[in-house]
């Protein structure tokens, strides 16, 4: 597998025979091993070594042709740059993109994380055991039907014929373990956890173990609950998957593209809570795999969304920053148009603590432990949701396992709703949050 330097002259060397001006190339090379059991057996064990770039090229005209491949050797790279210079002609001829105006600004400094691979034999043992450990842990625990164990090394990489290149590699490993338990007279109850770290030496598996038993057994004992308006508390991840289903919000395409729930005049108007705000951070120190530039090369950064309830920034890429006047923030990715998505969320709040929202003290409250169905059950352009959950009504102290309910509202709404965020966050894969306390959702249970 040829190296970014490698890639870098031969794209050159190929751009001048063909007579091309101007181009750039997006790109990733990515070593990974992942590995899954079922019962104390080796259930799938998958190895693979990849590269993928992307390719445009503009021009003379100044309309430009996109194309990828996977042949990343001189040869594949010759063929992109031509089949991407034979279909600039077709290109739109409005809004072109065009490089970054960051894509030579200096980056952030940020700690290299790179560890050796680990043998997938040693990924193996690790999750066999992690496996027994888990079922082991309560007689209801039969099986751990959803599991996995993966590492990976990754290059990106951002080239253009200005100069321009951006270079980056690092580890990281996962686990994800969901346990299911089997009692007769009872429905089949589970519940899961994740652990990320950037090698396996590091890798909580204890913890993870640990967290899927607590949840899968606090279900056991589940009841109905009545329908109605319910003070709810969502968990960290079950809120950071709905600000995810909803991110059209902050997103400058989909506003652009009139996807969205907000406008290019929703900026500077109050969408949430006072007490909620909102950040972007790519390098957060507690993430796991952050990206020190994106898809087009420009630096990622710390963004302000939502400031105290106030939508104060879009997440831009070079193109969104360039129609509505303002700077790129590191959020673009390259292709046959260039997208915007987010990277960390960092939610966090200005009130101060409150003794009475407390979990062992509430009563007739709903704890939202994880959402289902977010594909289904979210209409984004409208914001509306009703979702299927796993949580808790908690009584005095005491929490109750909900039988089957789903949650239901308005996304806006919602946000304007919200009474309370617990001073001590948590990190997740997708972020940083709190848990989130929003008064009068409506709760409706199983008929």
């Amino acid at each position: 597998m040829p190296g970014v330097q490698e890639i870098a002259a031969a794209a050159q060397a190929s751009a001048q025979r063909l007579g091309i001006r101007k181009y750039d190339i997006y790109g990733s090379i990515v070593d990974d091993t992942s590995v899954q059991v079922d019962h104390g057996e080796a259930k799938q064990v998958k190895a693979s070594n990849r590269a993928g770039v992307v390719v445009r090229v503009w021009n003379p005209a100044g309309t430009v042709g996109v194309t990828s491949t996977t042949d990343v050797d001189a040869v594949g790279l010759e063929l992109a740059l031509q089949t991407a210079l034979e279909a600039s002609p077709l290109g739109v001829s409005e809004h072109i993109p065009d490089f970054s105006p960051e894509a030579t600004a200096p980056l952030a400094e940020a700690e290299a994380h790179r560890h050796p691979l680990q043998p997938a034999a040693d990924l193996l043992e690790k999750l066999l055991e992690a496996e027994q450990q888990l079922l082991a842990a309560h007689p209801a625990i039969q099986g751990v039907p959803y599991n996995g164990l993966s590492q990976r090394d990754a290059d990106r990489f951002y080239l253009n014929s200005e100069g321009a290149l951006r270079q980056e590699a690092g580890t990281q490993t996962s686990l994800y373990l969901y346990s299911r338990t089997d009692v007769e007279g009872k429905k089949p109850r589970s519940a899961g956890a994740v652990r990320l770290s950037y090698q396996l030496a590091d890798l909580d598996v204890a913890g993870c173990i640990q967290e899927a038993a607590e949840k899968t057994i606090s279900h056991l004992d589940y009841q109905p609950i009545v329908s109605g308006k319910y003070m709810v508390v969502f968990s960290p991840e079950a809120f950071l998957s709905l600000i995810g289903a909803f991110s059209n919000l902050f997103n400058a395409q989909a506003v652009l593209d009139r996807q969205s729930l907000a406008t290019p005049e929703t900026l500077g108007t109050s969408i949430a809570s006072p007490l909620f705000s909102l950040a972007d951070e790519s390098l957060h120190p507690e993430r796991i795999g952050g990206n020190r530039f994106d898809s087009e090369g420009t630096p990622t950064r710390r963004v302000e969304v939502v400031k105290e309830g106030i939508l104060t920034q879009f997440l831009h890429s070079s193109v969104t920053a360039r129609r509505l006047g303002a700077q790129p923030t590191g959020h673009g990715g390259i292709g046959a148009k260039v997208s915007v998505s987010p990277h960390f969320y960092q939610i966090s709040t200005t009130g101060a603590p409150d003794p009475s929202y407390q979990l062992d003290q509430v009563d007739n409250v709903v704890l939202i432990d994880d959402l289902h169905a977010l594909h289904a059950g979210v209409k984004a352009t409208q914001g509306s949701f009703s979702l299927p959950f796993d949580g808790w009504l908690l009584k005095q102290g005491e929490r109750i396992s909900i039988e089957s309910a789903t949650v239901a509202g308005d996304f806006l709404s919602l946000l304007k709703s919200i009474v309370y965020l617990d001073p001590q966050a948590e990190v997740t894969p997708a972020g940083v949050c709190p848990r989130v306390w929003v008064c009068d959702l409506a709760i409706t249970g199983e008929s």
